[in-house]
Order: structure tokens, then sequence, then C-alpha cells
């Protein structure tokens, strides 16, 4: 981002934050070689991991595991022209543990589309990255056309 191109850089704090707001993301995956993008639920865990719930059967469960993954949402008000987005980029991993998966039950996602055996898959958010746009502010002045 440059100075006054109409976006302002947000901080890991805030990002999280935001983050913690949006009921769907999207998880962008490897599959066949080619970039996959897939939206879910989420939830995030008190250190800003990234927690999904899907099938342990799911092509998803399988490709992520062990991979290293972005996850991203984000919010736009049309009328305003202003929004967020924010990046979250880590390796992800099915978890295995039991207790861990006993605590995640407590307190992680719930799937919007259940299955008999889920899993939960933890994305460590190595960087997370994030900007705002406010207003259609730029260094151009303010967009007034929508």
């Amino acid at each position: 981002m440059y100075p006054n191109d109409g976006f302002r850089e947000l901080g890991r704090h805030e990002c999280l934050r935001l983050l913690a707001t949006a009921p769907i993301g999207r998880i962008v995956y490897t599959r066949k070689a080619l970039p996959t993008v897939v939206p879910v639920n989420f939830g995030l865990d008190a250190d800003g991991a990234v927690l999904l719930r899907t099938s342990m059967a799911s092509e998803l469960a399988r490709a992520v595991d062990g991979a290293v993954v972005a996850f991203g949402a984000d919010a736009a008000d049309v009328e305003t022209h202003s929004g967020w987005s924010v990046v979250v980029t880590g390796r992800a991993e099915t978890v295995t543990d039991a207790a861990e998966a006993a605590r995640l039950e407590r307190i992680g996602p719930r799937s919007w589309a259940p299955s008999p055996e889920e899993v939960f898959v933890r994305i460590e958010p190595e960087l997370v990255t994030g900007r705002e746009l406010v207003g259609g502010r730029t260094m151009y002045g303010l967009n007034l056309s929508a």
C-alpha cells in the first residue's frame, strides 16, 4: 500500500478483532496443483488461530492437513464505499489430540453442515495482514460516484 492510496494498513490485533466479527470466511488451499477457495464458517481461538470444523472424510480436511493455507474474511459497505479485508496465512493441522479436540468441542465453531464424524482444523496465524478502506477517500479526493 502506498501512503494516501485510500487504504489504511491494519495491525495484527485490529485484524484479529475484525476477523472475530465476520460470520463467514474463505480458505485458500491447493487442489490438484491449483488454488481452490472455499467459503466456511469459522471461529478464533484465544491465541488468534483460525478454527474450522468439517467432516473427517471431506476433501478439505485431507487437503489442508499439514499444508500452508490462506484464510480471509472481509466486510464491505457499498453505500459508503468502505470496508475491511483480513488475511491469515499459516500452516493448517487437523486436531488429533483428544484433550484438545474436547476443548474445541466446547468453544469451537459449530458446523453449518454437520456430519457424523467431524474434525477441527487449526490454522496457526503466522502472517496476519489487513487493510481498511474508509469512505472511498484517496490521495485524489473523495470518490462520490456510485
